[in-house]
């Protein structure tokens, strides 16, 4: 039994106006009964359910898509990529993108190896912490970069706006009730070369409230960030 309904998965997407194709149904079903199979063996995720997967997965990491201007065949990471989200969902409905999933765990790692091979996506997959990798090769070399996280904006600030090149964006996926902490990463976000230029709250399908971030990178990040312990 497959792990979703693509005709929910369908009528959920058309409702805010991305019309699937039969390829990208597929994938995003063989994306599901991945993540439901393998969730048997290791923690990837407490949603298993078809409409959890379809909203609280495949929708929330689509959503911002639909807000915020991301230009074709952008390079964009996504830093403490987990099972894929939001970034799989995305190169998914828009396969222009030059996609780098980065993750600390190796059995996640492979997890989203075996998810992009699968699904014949290209797709970079890199196993390292967020702040050894932004001191390698991938520093300031990305368009965008993306993270969908329990972490506090100021951290995932420090974590991702180092990957980013001037010019680009880092954008936050966050919760309902983000105001204080988006207050609180101002000052950080400042010295990373960083300014927030966008704040977008919105409902998902099923009524949950969701807050995007844009932070654009308007200047270089400097030498120190991000710091080995993030406080």
């Amino acid at each position: 039994m497959a792990a979703i309904d693509t005709a929910s998965l369908r009528l959920v997407f058309a409702g805010f106006d991305i019309l699937l194709t039969e390829e990208q149904v597929g994938m995003f079903s063989t994306y599901a009964d991945m993540l439901v199979e393998r969730n048997k063996v290791m923690n990837l995720t407490s949603v298993t359910d078809s409409e959890g997967i379809i909203i609280k997965h495949f929708a929330d990491s689509c959503l911002p898509l639909t807000m915020v201007d991301v230009p074709r065949g952008a390079k964009l990471i996504d830093v403490g990529a987990g099972a894929g989200f939001p970034s799989i969902p995305m190169k998914i409905v828009r396969d222009d993108l030059s996609l780098t999933l980065l993750d600390s765990l190796n059995k996640r790692v492979n997890f989203l190896r075996e998810v992009s091979a699968a699904l014949n996506l290209d797709a970079t997959c890199i196993h390292s912490r967020a702040e050894d990798g932004a001191r390698t090769y991938l520093r300031e070399s990305f368009d965008i970069a993306t993270a969908r996280a329990v972490a506090r904006l100021s951290v995932l600030s420090e974590y991702c706006l180092p990957y980013v090149k001037p010019g680009g964006r880092f954008i936050a996926l966050k919760g309902s009730d983000c105001k204080d902490e988006i207050a609180d990463a101002r000052e950080i976000i400042a010295k990373l070369g960083g300014e927030i230029s966008q704040i977008t709250e919105y409902c998902l399908p099923n009524g949950d409230r969701r807050t995007v971030v844009v932070v654009e990178k308007v200047g270089k990040t400097p030498g120190v960030y991000p710091r080995r312990v993030v406080k």
